[in-house]
Formats: C-alpha cells, structure tokens, sequence
C-alpha cells in the first residue's frame, strides 16, 4: 500500500487539488485512448472512405483548435474550473453525436464543435488549463517531476483504455452484434467519460484559480492583451510555431492511423492492436520519469532534444521492418524514448512565461500543436487510399520532427529556466 512516506517527494506536494486533476487526466486519457483503436474502423464502417475519414479527423481537430484558442484564453480571467467543465460537456456532447448518426455532414459539425480525440493524445482545452492550475498549486522546483508523473499517468490511461477498447470491440465481436455496433459501444462509453469529467471539475476548489486572497492580481495588460499574453508574446510565438512543425510531423502517424495502419499492412485485429499500444503508451509513461532525472541533471532543452532525435529515426524505421513483430519491436523501443519530451517540454513553457500568462501561453502552444496535427490526418487519408504509399506517413514524420529538434536547440538553448539559472 502506496504511504505518504513511501510516495515520491514530488507527489508529496500535492494539494487536494492536485491529486484531482491527476485523477481527470487519467479518465480523460482513458477515453482518448479507447477510442483511438476503433476511431477509424468505426467511421469506415459507417460507410465513409479512407479520404472521408482523414478529412472528418482533419476537421474534427480544427475544431478542437478553435474551442481551446477561445477557452484557454480567457480561463485566468473567467475562470479555470469553468472552462474545465465546458470542455467535458463538449467531449460528451460530441461523443454523443458519433455514436448516433451516420450523416457525414452531421459529423463533420460534431466533430467541428465537439471534442474528439482521434490520436489517443490530448485535444481541447483540458491539457492547458491544467498546467497552468498545476504550476500554481506545487513549488517551481518540483514542477517538472510532477509533470513527469502527471504524463505517465496519461499514459497508463491511454494504455489502459486502447487495451480496453480493443478488447472490448473485439469480444462483443464474437456475439451477434455487427462490426460496426461494437465500434459505437466503445464511442458510447467515450460519451459517458466525458460527463464523469464534468461532474469532476465541479470539485475544483478556488486555489486552482489565479487569484487567491491576498495575492496580487495579475497583470492587468497582459489580461487584456490580445489572448491574454503580454510580455511572454515573443517566446510564446517562437514555442508555438516550433511546436506546430512538430505536431504536424506527428500527425501523420496519430495512434488511430498507426493501428490502422497494421492491420493494412499485417492484418492485426482491434485486440491485438489494443495489446500493442497498451504496451507502447506503458513505455511511454514510464520513459517520461527517467525525463526529469535527466532535466536535474542536463537542463530541460537539452533532454528534450538527445532524447527525441533516436525516437524519430526509429520512427522512420517501423516500416522498414519485414514483419509484424520486428516492426511491434521497433514502434515499442520508439515509445519508450519519444515521451521523455513532453513533460520537460510542458514544465520549460510553465517556466519561462509570466505566472499570469500560463493559462494563456499553454493554450496557444497546446492549439498551435493541434493546429499542426490537424492538416496531417487529410494527408494521410489520401495515402492510405494508395496502397504504394501507406509506408510514406511515417518517412515524412520522423523527417520533420528531426528539422524539429535541431531548430529547437538552435532557438532555446541559450533561454534557461530560473531554477536551472539559480
């Protein structure tokens, strides 16, 4: 049994507060995750072709992209656990829609408003309210550690739940149900997590928020400045396009596409498929610890990028492989080393915009990745419709996420953050 004195220093420091939204991030990730084996065998079923279903998903995170630019925004102004609570009823509302029409316009409007994750990774305005509610209830010098556990509890949730997902697909299979009906229990469920979400926003306390009482307000220029960044704006901007150019090299191998992707190319049924990423999102996880440990020792722009730089030629290796099990090999050395950027790249952004901004900053980076990994999908679509070039998305991937890194160091080696000053 896990005791306070047995827990990590890090958790250790957490708030009431803190250990809920640990607890909404994993339902959160567990329905990202069981929906993203099925999100494509699901829609292809409903009758929609492979160039459909890359445009839906394409659309469906172009949405994402607009509702978190306006919610992240405004939420140190507003409020925090407001927008928290906007965002789940969106995730249920537009897991609702999938599930009971087949209207591909319908869809497209759902999808547009809703938030659907096709990736098995987070969309909407969760992530970044939830950084910034985070920094502001830990001490700056644990950040990183708690972002690390923070990451690894998403990705046990996602693993969990495209284990489920798949399994769950898989076994109702086996009954009289259609194909495509035990598809649409999985986006059901989906449905159902987003109204827990919601019921478990309403438990953020005021702490969360920016203002407390007897703190100093914050920056009233830089609430009003246009979404709601000031003085952060010219490192906002640089952090934001970078992250773009490498969400969009994301987006051409995004979980829903990478298992379809196997079973085109090997065959693998929903419940293996599950298996597999269940085990790529496990390494994952536990990679993003070994992140701060290396952070404390290298400094969080240097990890992010030794780190990431093998994951991406692995990446461009996966369909190099002559079968099943060298390329499942392959794809689970590459997670276990490609997440070690996430929780260092989420703490270096808390880091080094203002306290008042971070709601704001961690919105507009959080959307210029979504916004990149958005155009991908429509991209993707198009190749998997030509069997000679299913390979291709994970070519151009890992080729765009090495410019990634090495335009990275260039840009943000010289900018520490104040703990690794001190």
């Amino acid at each position: 049994m896990l005791t306070t004195h047995s827990m990590p220093s890090a958790l250790r420091t957490l708030t009431r507060d803190g250990w809920l939204l640990f607890f909404t991030r994993f339902i959160r990730l567990f329905a990202y995750g069981s929906l993203s084996v099925v999100l494509v065998f699901y829609l292809i079923g409903l009758g929609l072709s492979d160039s459909q279903t890359g445009l839906l998903l394409t659309l469906t995170l172009v949405g994402d992209t607009v509702v978190s630019l306006y919610l992240t925004t405004r939420a140190d102004r507003i409020g925090r656990r407001r927008m928290l609570i906007i965002g789940a009823i969106l995730m249920a509302a537009a897991g609702l829609a999938f599930a009971f029409t087949h209207n591909f316009l319908l869809l497209i409007l759902a999808g547009t408003i809703g938030v659907i994750s096709p990736s098995g990774n987070e969309v909407g305005p969760f992530l970044s309210i939830e950084q910034a509610a985070l920094s502001h209830v830990i001490p700056g010098p644990t950040r990183t550690e708690v972002f690390a556990w923070y990451t690894l509890a998403g990705s046990l949730a996602t693993a969990l739940g495209a284990l489920c997902g798949g399994t769950l697909a898989h076994e109702l299979q086996k009954t009289a149900m259609r194909p495509v009906s035990t598809y649409r229990v999985v986006v059901i469920l989906y449905a159902a997590l987003g109204i827990c979400l919601a019921f478990l926003f309403t438990r953020l306390s005021p702490a969360a928020e920016v203002n407390l009482p007897g703190e100093s307000s914050a920056s009233p220029k830089a609430l009003k400045s246009i979404f709601g960044i000031g003085r952060s704006r010219h490192v906002v901007a640089k952090l934001a396009s970078l992250f773009a150019l490498d969400s969009f090299a994301g987006g051409f191998v995004v979980q829903s596409f990478a298992a379809y992707w196997f079973y085109l190319r090997f065959g693998v049924n929903p419940a293996t498929l599950g298996v597999i990423f269940f085990w790529a999102n496990i390494f994952a996880g536990i990679s993003a610890l070994l992140a701060s440990r290396l952070a404390s020792r290298f400094g969080l722009i240097n990890t992010m990028v030794i780190t990431h730089l093998p994951s991406n030629i692995l990446l461009i290796l996966v369909p190099l492989m002559p079968n099943l099990s060298l390329a499942v090999l392959v794809l689970l050395v590459r997670f276990s080393i490609s997440q070690m950027d996430v929780p260092t790249r989420q703490s270096y952004t808390m880091a080094v915009v203002s306290v008042e901004e971070r709601s704001a900053a961690a919105g507009i980076t959080g959307v210029a990745r979504t916004t990149g990994a958005a155009i991908s999908p429509l991209f993707v679509g198009l190749m998997f419709a030509r069997p000679s070039l299913i390979n291709a998305p994970f070519f151009i991937a890992g080729t765009l996420k090495i410019v990634y890194d090495l335009l990275l160091y260039r840009e943000f080696v010289g900018l520490r953050p104040p703990e690794e000053n001190s």
